[in-house]
């Protein structure tokens, strides 16, 4: 019986987990960035809560900008092809 061996590259395994949680907090803040477009035309909210939230969610692109730096990862790379359905993510880019 042959052994084998499987040889994994933990710096390549740690960013490439670091890409998916990414991947999967990009998808979160652009389903709540959504939701806010749609709440602020339907008129639910005051001018401080559309204030409020539009600062929340530039503050938050500013931290995924920054966390994608910090790891070496640009924004294009969060994503996942999910082969014939085309991509999680919208191409924004």
């Amino acid at each position: 019986m042959t052994e084998s061996r499987l040889d994994l590259d933990s710096d390549k395994m740690g960013r490439d987990l670091v890409s998916l949680v990414l991947t999967v907090v990009e998808l979160l803040r652009q389903l709540m960035e959504r939701q806010a477009i749609r709440r602020v035309e339907q008129g639910d909210l005051s001018d401080t809560q559309v204030d409020e939230i539009g600062t929340t969610l530039m503050l938050l692109d500013q931290r995924m900008t920054e966390l994608c730096e910090q790891h070496g990862l640009r924004p294009e790379d969060l994503n996942l092809d999910l082969g014939p359905l085309g991509t999680l993510l919208p191409r924004r880019y």
